[in-house]
């Protein structure tokens, strides 16, 4: 089987990466202010039913749905993997959320960009040079700094959150099959075709345990929170997606491994603005320098020459 190769158009491979580090970085906000008000399966399912109705809308406009034959001559096994993979995901994470905090969740789930790496190295034969390998060491050293106190809670934890904790782990795994799926499916189908058939499978999945009705006594403010967070999975993944298309997966990996970066320094400004919100998130002069040195790994992997 042949091996999805990348356009080379890197620039826009890492345009694309940077929207989706930023719009992945505040999303566990919001979904944490959502879940006050909403279970995980509702909010699971209004996500990727609103991604596929306004992804559906924007291709029909443009005369871009996928044709039959597209479809059939796509790798159906890799479009269930991808999908069942991506619904899984999504339930491991909002039920680790949920059990956990913003901050704790991208921690741990920073294990998919990892693992994405990895598998990009490995399977797409993917190469790093050797101050792309010592990137990755100096961006390692930097999460121990930064994420230095919130490993120590994790250990000294009480049971749920360290169940939330095991659940975001397992999200983070199953993540990364299904971006290594998205990739290769890229051989065959345009990355909006795949997420249109992955969200309509992931909705269909998710509706029988969906409370409709309780969207419809939500107020204003949790509503918008909630259509933000639709329109942060459609404009996010479609992003990663077709960064896959112009750029290694490894060095994509690497750019997004910025997300819980962006994601306690939104919450240590919005503890402020509005402490009933969201709890603040203390960071010290190590944390800092842990993110710095983060920041600086990450551009070495990504930035850096291939082989």
């Amino acid at each position: 089987m042949s091996l999805h190769q990348s356009s080379g158009r890197w620039r826009l491979g890492l345009a694309l990466s940077l929207l989706t580090v930023l719009l992945w970085g505040i999303l566990p906000i919001a979904l944490t202010v959502t879940l006050q008000v909403l279970d995980v399966y509702t909010v699971i399912w209004f996500r990727f039913l609103v991604s596929f109705l306004l992804l559906a809308a924007y291709l029909g406009i443009r005369g871009k749905l996928p044709k039959l034959e597209q479809l059939y001559s796509a790798a159906w096994k890799l479009l269930a993997i991808a999908t069942l993979f991506l619904g899984i995901n999504y339930f491991f994470f909002m039920q680790g959320l949920a059990l956990t905090s913003p901050a704790n969740a991208e921690v741990i789930v920073q294990l998919s960009t990892l693992l994405l790496g990895l598998g990009g190295l490995v399977v797409f034969k993917e190469r790093y040079r050797l101050h792309q390998w010592i990137g990755v060491s100096v961006m390692t050293c930097g999460y121990l700094l930064f994420f230095r106190e919130q490993l120590t809670n994790l250990i000294t934890a009480h049971g749920t959150y360290i169940l939330g904790s095991v659940l975001i782990v397992l999200g983070a795994a199953t993540w990364a099959i299904y971006a290594l799926a998205q990739k290769q499916l890229l051989q065959s189908l345009s990355s909006p075709s795949i997420l249109l058939i992955i969200y309509g499978g992931c909705a269909l999945l998710f509706t029988p345990l969906a409370r409709v009705k309780s969207l419809f006594i939500l107020d204003t403010f949790h509503l918008g929170m909630l259509v933000f967070c639709a329109l942060n999975t459609l404009i996010a993944y479609g992003a990663f997606a077709e960064s896959l298309e112009h750029w290694e997966a490894s060095r994509v990996s690497a750019v997004l491994a910025l997300a819980p970066i962006l994601t306690l320094i939104s919450v240590a400004v919005l503890s402020v603005i509005a402490p009933d919100w969201i709890s603040p998130e203390h960071l010290t002069f190590l944390a800092v320098l842990g993110a710095s040195l983060v920041v600086t790994g990450s551009v070495a992997i990504a930035l850096g020459k291939a082989d």
